[in-house]
Formats: C-alpha cells, sequence, structure tokens
C-alpha cells in the first residue's frame, strides 16, 4: 500500500526500515531537528535521519496541523501509521487516508495509555508490557486493536532497554496488520478492561524518593533510565543515578543516609538499603560509584539534600 508514516524517536526507526522494505512510503512526517549534547547541535531526529538514508521524503513539523495536512493530501496516501511522533492526529488529517490511522503502541491496552507507557509500567512494578496495533481516533490511544503481544519485563532491565526490545519486535507486528489490511483480512477488537493512562515524564518524575521503599526506589530508577533520568542530590548538587541494585547487606541507614559496607555504596530508603553501582556527578561523566564516593571524601552524608 501507499503509506504515510509519522513518527520521531529511535524506536520508530525499526517500523520505518521494516514497512519501506514491504510497502510504499510516500511521506514521512517528523518533529523538527532539535539541539543535542552540551554543545547543543542541531540534530535531525533518528526517523528523519533514517528517512533521508531510504531516500524518503520527509515533513519536519511540531503540530499535524492544516499545512502539514496538505503535504499529506497531496502525498495521496491510502493509510497513515504513527510510531511514536510526539503529538496528536486530528481531524481532519485523521479522515484522509482512504484506510484511515494505525499506531504502534507500547503497552497492552487499555493499560497505559499516553506518552510513556515503558516508563510506567515500569514504574508501577509491572512484570509484564508489550505490544499494540490500533486504528487511531478521536480519544487517545481508545481505537480499536488489531494485534498485540505480551513482553515480560526483566527484573532489571530498564525502559531504554525494553523499549528497544519492543521497538523491534513492534515492527513485524506493524507489518503484519499493514499486509492484513491490504489484503482485506484485518479485524480490530474493541480495547477490553480499566484504562490507566501514561502521561510524559518530567524531570521531577526522575528525582528519587528515598522515603519509598526499596522496590519502589529500584522501580523508579529503571523506569526513569535513560530519559529523563533518574537523579538526586547531595549538599546542593545534582547526582544522576545510572544503575542500582538491591543491596546484599543487612544495614538499615536511615532514608537517604550513605554509608559504604566492602565494595558497596549504599543509600537507605523506607525499608532495606540500595546500592549504587554507577553514577554520573554534574559536569562530569559517569563513573563507578565506589569512586565516585572516594572523592566525596566524606565520613557520613545524605542524598537528596
Amino acid at each position: 500500500m501507499r503509506l504515510v508514516f509519522a513518527g520521531t524517536p529511535d524506536a520508530a526507526v525499526p517500523s520505518l526500515r521494516r514497512l519501506a522494505a514491504a510497502h510504499e512510503i510516500a511521506l514521512v512526517a517528523t518533529r523538527p531537528d532539535a539541539p543535542v549534547g552540551r554543545r547543543r547541535v542541531m540534530t535531525p531526529s533518528p526517523v528523519a535521519q533514517a528517512a533521508s538514508e531510504l531516500g524518503l521524503d520527509v515533513l519536519r513539523t511540531t503540530r499535524l496541523d492544516e499545512s502539514a495536512s496538505a503535504r499529506v493530501a497531496a502525498a495521496d496516501p491510502e493509510l497513515g501509521v504513527v510510531v511514536a511522533y510526539g503529538g496528536l492526529v486530528r481531524e481532519p488529517l485523521l479522515s484522509l487516508p482512504a484506510r484511515g490511522w494505525i499506531n504502534l503502541h507500547f503497552s497492552l491496552l487499555p493499560r497505559w495509555r499516553g506518552a510513556a507507557p515503558v516508563q510506567h509500567a515500569i514504574i508501577a512494578g509491572d512484570e509484564r508490557t508489550g505490544a499494540a496495533v490500533f486504528r487511531l481516533v478521536p480519544e487517545l490511544d481508545a481505537g480499536d486493536v488489531y494485534a498485540q503481544f505480551e513482553h515480560p519485563i526483566g527484573p532489571e532491565a530498564t525502559a531504554g532497554e525494553v523499549l528497544d526490545e519492543l521497538a523491534v519486535r513492534g515492527a513485524d507486528l506493524l507489518v503484519q496488520v499493514v499486509d492484513e489490511i491490504a489484503a482485506g483480512t484485518a479485524h480490530a477488537h474493541p480495547q477490553q478492561g480499566e484504562p490507566t493512562t501514561a502521561p510524559k515524564l518530567g524531570i521531577d518524575d526522575a528525582r528519587v524518593r528515598w522515603e519509598h521503599d526499596a522496590p519502589a526506589v529500584l522501580a523508579r530508577i529503571r523506569g526513569v533510565t535513560p530519559e529523563p533520568g533518574a537523579f538526586t542530590t547531595i549538599d546542593g548538587a545534582r547526582l544522576k543515578i545510572l544503575r542500582a541494585r538491591a543491596a546484599a547487606s543487612d544495614l538499615h541507614p536511615a532514608p537517604g543516609a550513605v554509608v559504604v559496607s566492602g565494595r558497596e555504596v549504599l543509600v537507605g530508603t523506607g525499608t532495606a538499603p540500595v546500592a549504587l553501582e554507577v553514577v554520573q556527578p554534574a559536569g562530569r561523566g559517569p563513573m563507578a560509584a565506589a569512586d565516585w564516593w572516594r572523592g566525596v571524601r566524606a565520613a557520613e552524608a545524605r542524598v537528596g539534600t
């Protein structure tokens, strides 16, 4: 079929590549170039880079507005496909392709509708997630589902790692559904169950609350890694926490108190302590937590202060 594809981050690239190999992509919509890194170099989105490599026509836009709709109309697509574009498809664009729009969403709908489903699933302690291909409707992520699969969340997996896995498996599922729509054999079913929402995470969502129990602390760290990135503060300076785990210690420091036990740098929580493994102090690169702590040179200290 002749498609228009809307997507932006790395997670959308496997779908773009798989669809480009199986169907005709008339237009790719993605978010505009954005500043990246310390030097804030303007950089195309991962989808824009992949589309250019594939020789596809690219529309960079912050919104799928009237101007974008005109470009889509000129492309004359049979079907629209969305994978993590970062904006809503509204009328009249929603009804423009002859066969409407479908969306690859990284959750088991209706659980975790919204912009950050994988992150919220991990933070909530879910043991499984998945991906679903559904028909776009005006209500957020509420359309009938064509197909989905389940995917386990490993006990130490970060949101980035789970999303990478779902992106690859989800691309296969997406192509399967597009093939079925093209053949006239696709069937969609209403979502079943109580919806939950997964709004975009902000910087405050990434702050570690040491008063919470250890499983909740670790789940939050994993859920916001790599973005927006777990952090705490020590003496007012921000400290990123890149990796942590449950501690093998009988010590019970107070929430936020940092102690060293053998080779472990422990931080107290509302229950058992957690062990910091890799951290990144402000203005420096990632380092082993033990090396960071030796540089702090404090007999006792608290994070989150």
